[in-house]
């Protein structure tokens, strides 16, 4: 998980890099930049959602912090914020690229990056092999077949 997470922080980081214009020195055009961007929020939201309604449930039996309301469903509810208002900044980019300011894009992505990150590090130690055998055995582990 903790690869799978790295790459989430790594295109972030891409795309906050590339924000202040520069994405056409490496040879990608403005729509192809906020194709980028759409392609994480897509990737974010449909990781998340399978989180919530699969692996998060079966957690939360007795994982508190997976519960409704809790620290890892709070989290999503916040980056999810940052994910709507970057969905809604692109689109005004892509109907109107006159439009693009790389302070605007820049701004959108420090509103949720701190959330984001330190959600994604939160998961992976939730989630360790150490963390886990406080609620788990490694029998159960095995047949929760989520982690």
């Amino acid at each position: 998980m903790n690869s799978f997470h790295q790459w989430f922080k790594d295109e972030f980081n891409t795309l906050y890099e590339l924000g202040d214009g520069s994405f056409t020195q490496r040879g990608l055009s403005l729509p192809m930049y906020l194709e980028s961007a759409k392609r994480l929020n897509a990737h974010l939201t449909l990781h998340h959602t399978v989180e919530e309604q699969h692996f998060f449930p079966v957690l939360a039996k007795r994982m508190p912090n997976f519960g409704s309301g809790e620290d890892h469903i709070e989290s999503h509810r916040k980056i999810h914020k940052g994910l709507d208002d970057l969905e809604a900044l692109v689109k005004k980019f892509q109907s109107d690229p006159t439009s693009y300011r790389p302070s605007e894009m820049r701004n959108c992505l420090d509103s949720f990056r701190t959330v984001l990150f330190k959600h994604l590090d939160d998961e992976v130690a939730d989630l360790s092999g150490e963390n886990l055998k406080k609620y788990w055995t490694l029998e159960e582990v095995d047949k929760l077949g989520v982690v």
